[in-house]
């Protein structure tokens, strides 16, 4: 029944205060409107359930009350809820370090996925079943040792140090890795697992196994990632338990020593462990092969470019030099030729200056050196002095016309005007000087 409060009395007018002299009205009233109004809400319901089976408030809340406690126990019967095993029931309470505490609560099948509210909601569940006193008035026999395995159960799975403790023990969570000879999808039967070993992961999200589509940089995090993975997991849920006797000091120091030490090789075990099984799922891997198939393929195809590059290189280096040789050959062939064709034709042009020199000397010789009876010696000397002259001063090409213009004219007249026409146009041309010529100047 709801309480009334005292109201305060308003403050009292002032003294002399009138309505009709002191009331002041700063603003008009607002015109009236008409609205429908429904009745809704929780407590109109309540009142109209009450009203329609005559009930009184206390019979209502009484009633409502029984309700809700049938309904929770009838939430999501199919959610949490599983058949309780003859052995689970019968459970000691002593060895809760032994139970399974998610079986206990019915969330076998949810294990460290388990929301907190689905703990609790199992818990009022199970209590609900269990309570003694519930079970006493059902007329139960039986004692409450599974309904103490079930606060057992909750007090480990409700604390977060300790459920993280039981989880790190848990093995009905954990997946077994495949074998070699499994059957089924590898990526698919290798995720479960991994999933499972990640709820141990210090740092979230962790990476997806992924699947024959991933990527070679996705494959490579997730393995160095896994390689390098960082665990909360703990072993203390398997401590022995320390003395509470403060007297027994050194008893309880072994024991907390003994457990260091057992934690420490566990979590190497496990870290050992792990490190296996990421070995043997990498080294079945057909991703791993794929890649390295590309990239040795990749780096075959490098190669044989670099090959044939090098090759194409070669073999234009190989026919330049061919070209070159057969070049220098030809050249030096044609140096030889050219040289030996050159010293030929020096030879004949020395053999024909040598020719027409005797012709030049012969003609002279034969117009008997330009003079009638027997020439003397001074007189042959100045002609051949003159000839000589001429051959000296005259090139090979002129001495070659000069020689044929002597063999064309006949006779020791035509001779002697052949020599003095040569004679006046080499003088003409400055090759000879005309004091230098002895015989052939005179007319």
């Amino acid at each position: 029944m709801a309480s009334v409060k005292s109201l305060r009395p308003l403050p009292a007018l002032p003294e002399g205060w009138s309505a009709e002299s002191n009331f002041i009205a700063h603003a008009p009233l607002s015109a009236s409107v008409h609205r429908k109004l429904e009745p809704v809400g929780p407590h109109f319901l309540a009142h109209a359930r009450r009203k329609r089976h005559s009930r009184t408030f206390s019979e209502d809340d009484r009633i409502q009350a029984s309700q809700n406690v049938k309904s929770v126990e009838d939430d999501d019967v199919g959610e949490i809820s599983e058949p309780e095993s003859p052995l689970l029931l019968q459970r000691d309470p002593k060895d809760w370090k032994n139970q399974d505490h998610y079986a206990v609560l019915g969330l076998s099948k949810y294990r460290y996925k388990a929301t907190d509210e689905q703990i609790k909601k199992a818990h009022r569940k199970k209590v609900l079943k269990h309570h003694p006193d519930k079970r006493a008035a059902s007329g139960a026999t039986e004692d409450d040792s599974f309904f103490k395995c079930i606060q057992k159960a909750m007090e480990v799975l409700s604390d977060p140090a300790r459920r993280r403790q039981f989880d790190s023990v848990d093995e009905d969570a954990n997946r077994d890795p495949p074998t070699k000879k499994a059957k089924g999808n590898f990526f698919k039967l290798w995720s479960v697992v991994f999933e499972s070993e990640a709820r141990f992961s210090k740092n979230q999200p962790v990476p997806k196994f992924g699947d024959e589509k991933s990527t070679e940089q996705a494959v490579e995090e997730f393995y160095n990632f896994w390689y390098n993975f960082d665990s909360w997991r703990t072993f203390e849920y398997l401590d022995e338990d320390v003395p509470d006797d403060n007297e027994n000091r050194d008893q309880k120091r072994s024991v907390e020593r003994k457990n260091k030490a057992s934690r420490t090789k566990r979590k190497t075990e496990d870290t050992a462990r792990l490190r296996k099984l990421v070995d043997d799922c990498q080294n079945l891997d057909t991703r791993i092969k794929a890649f390295r198939d590309a990239k040795k393929k990749q780096r075959n195809a490098k190669r044989d470019a670099r090959d044939a590059e090098e090759k194409r290189v070669a073999e234009e280096a190989r026919i330049k030099a061919e070209e070159d040789k057969k070049r220098k050959e030809e050249e030096e062939v044609a140096a030889k030729a050219s040289k030996e064709s050159s010293k030929k034709a020096k030879e004949a042009a020395k053999t024909a200056v040598k020719k027409n020199k005797r012709v030049l000397k012969g003609s002279v010789k034969d117009a008997n050196y330009f003079v009638s009876g027997i020439a003397s010696p001074d007189v042959i000397d100045k002609v051949l002095s003159d000839v000589e002259l001429i051959i000296a001063k005259i090139d090979a090409e002129d001495l070659g016309v000069f020689a044929k213009k002597l063999e064309a004219n006949k006779g020791a007249d035509a001779v002697k005007a052949t020599y003095l026409a040569q004679a006046s146009g080499m003088v003409s041309k400055g090759l000879i000087k005309a004091g230098e010529l002895k015989i052939l100047t005179s007319a």
